[in-house]
Parts: C-alpha cells; structure tokens; sequence
C-alpha cells in the first residue's frame, strides 16, 4: 500500500469512526467528565518513547468526549515488561487508564520469556505515533563498520531486558546469521546505552530506531560518529539510507523469511497505545477516535516536529489485526525464533 492511499485509509477510518460514535456519546462523556486519564509510560525519562507519550498526553484528553485531565507517568523496568504486565493484570479495565510500552512486547509471550504475563491479541489497542525502521549501529572507533564487519569481528551491544527490541534483535543477528556481537543488558533506556557507547563501555546497539537516532543524537550523525550497519525492518527500509542494506535481504530460504516475519513485524507498531483487555466498547472506540484525531491534529503535528518525531500513524484496528495475525503463526516457526531470541 503507497503512503498515499495508506493516508486515504486512515482518514476514512476516522470519518467512519466519527459517524459510529454519535449513539455512545453521552455514556462516554459523562464518564470522563472531570476525570483523570493515567497515560503510563514504559521508558524512563528523556528517549524517544516518553516524548511521545507525554506529547499524546497533552494533547489527546480535548478529543475524548469530557475532556478529561491526561497525566503521563513513567513506569520503567524489566525493558519494558513491567508495564506491559501491569496494564494487563493490574490496571483498572475502565478505559481510563492506557499506555506506551515497546513495540514487541506484544509479542513477548510468543518468542520471550515466560515472565510475559499476557495475551497480546487480548490489549485493547488504541494506535501508534508511527511504523518504525530500526538499525543495528556501532559508535566512533569501533573495528565493527559495516555488516561485514559485525560477521567477522567481535563486538559488544547494549540491551535493556528480555523482550526488549535491543536484546532481541541482538539475538536473532547472532543466531540466524553468526554476527559476532556480544549482548550486555540491563541498562534502563536509550540514553544510559548511548552513554555506554560513548565512553567506550560498548561499541553500540542492535535496535535504535531511526527516528530516535535522528531526534536524539543529530550531531552523532553529523559528525559521522554512528556506523550504520544493517536495517531492521520487514520493508525496503527508508530512501534516506540506501546504501545500508536492509537485514532480509540475507535470508536463505522461506524458514528465515517466516522467522524475520515474526520478529521484525513489531515494526509495523513503532510507538503503540494499549489499554487493559476488556474495556467498555464505547470507551474503547472513543479513544481510538480521539487518537486518530489527534494525530492529525495541526497543533499536535507541530510539536511533534519540533521534538523531531515522525508521525505515520497506524491505526489500533490495524495493529490489533497484526498481533492477530501474529498469533496464528505456526508453532514450528514459533520455536525456532523463540530460541533464535534468547540468549546465547
């Protein structure tokens, strides 16, 4: 689908959204009139995915029928599982509580570990800011320049806990195609690793978004101080780095394909929302549309610039059609990228 016709798609969904709702619009309002709406925020302060929480938080709460008060708060642990699990189990399933956490939690209890404690196809998905094209990069001086490189040469790569992107990917790479880095995780966001990284503590990371490198660390790129040795994705990756190759360009047979499939496809859901399974369905639709609506919203759309996000939006009917889609994948291939994502 061209960007385009991806955009006629999303508005149309907002217009039907909008039609649909007129019937439940007095229910929801009265709920959240003088309500406050918790937006919990899976990262620690400062990266790219507590800027688009805090953003969404202050501008979505004037499309939510009632207008509810929108207070972000950071819940940072175990990369990222500790609010997944939360939101899950814990948090209350009336719609005024939702979330950001990394986009492959979700798939977590299919290829991670067993502390997921959730069914992705089960979240209430609200949208994300963004579909997303990850990289594996090394910094500065490290003997590690390409993707050559990091099949011949050792070297090491900052993680934040099982099921996070950087573990993860870092994983898949070593076991499916023998590159030679070595994970060292446990470190709470992107800004401690890209410290590690500049004092020399690693050589870089396997799972940065684009995006955030470019919102992030500017003057690293302008300085050529960041390597950019493979893209992360399941798409052609960005016209803006064409001379990076995209990391399913090495797959040897359709087992692979199928495994990348299901690794990368977190991609597709760059910064998701979620709120607990089973909320009311007129809540549940009501903060779809006031997503949809504030993502298109010009004074949202600023900010998001000057804090240098991209804005693709996708849609929570469409992510929850690929997290279902997900969990349909056979369990033979299933397996295989559970042990190609662990540690070795």
């Amino acid at each position: 689908m061209t960007k385009f016709s991806r955009l006629l798609s999303f508005l149309a969904g907002i217009w039907m959204m909008h039609a649909a709702c007129p019937a439940y619009a007095d229910a929801v309002e009265d709920f959240y009139k003088g309500k406050t709406v918790t937006v919990l925020i899976g990262a620690p302060p400062g990266g790219s995915y507590d800027v688009t929480g805090r953003v969404i938080a202050k501008h979505m709460g004037k499309y939510i029928p009632g207008k509810p008060q929108m207070i972000p708060q950071n819940m940072p642990g175990a990369g990222q599982l500790l609010v997944t699990n939360h939101l899950y189990n814990n948090a209350v399933k009336d719609g005024s509580v939702f979330g950001i956490f990394a986009r492959g939690m979700a798939l977590e209890p299919l290829i991670g570990n067993d502390n997921a404690k959730f069914d992705g196809s089960k979240f209430t998905w609200i949208g994300s800011t963004t579909d997303e094209v990850s990289l594996c990069v090394t910094y500065g001086n490290s003997p590690v320049k390409n993707w050559n490189d990091a099949l011949a040469k050792e070297f090491t790569v900052g993680g934040n806990g099982p099921g996070s992107d950087p573990d993860v990917f870092s994983n898949v790479l070593k076991s499916v195609f023998g590159s030679k880095n070595r994970l060292v995780t446990g470190y709470t966001g992107s800004g401690e690793i890209a410290l590690a990284m500049e004092r020399g503590e690693l050589d870089g990371r396997c799972g940065w978004s684009w995006s955030s490198i470019k919102a992030e660390k500017s003057q690293w790129l302008k300085d050529g101080k960041l390597n950019l040795l493979v893209q992360l994705t399941l798409s052609e990756g960005t016209p803006e780095l064409k001379d990076v190759p995209v990391v399913t360009a090495f797959a040897k047979d359709d087992r692979q394909r199928q495994l990348l499939k299901l690794i990368f496809s977190r991609q597709q859901m760059g910064r998701p929302f979620a709120a607990p399974p089973g909320i009311p369905e007129d809540r549940k639709q009501a903060l779809r549309k006031a997503f949809d609506l504030t993502v298109a919203d010009p004074e949202f759309l600023a900010e998001a610039q000057q804090r240098g996000l991209e804005i693709r939006p996708v849609s929570g009917l469409e992510i929850e059609k690929l997290v279902n889609d997900m969990y349909q994948t056979p369990k033979d291939v299933i397996a295989v990228a559970r042990a190609a994502s662990e540690s070795k």
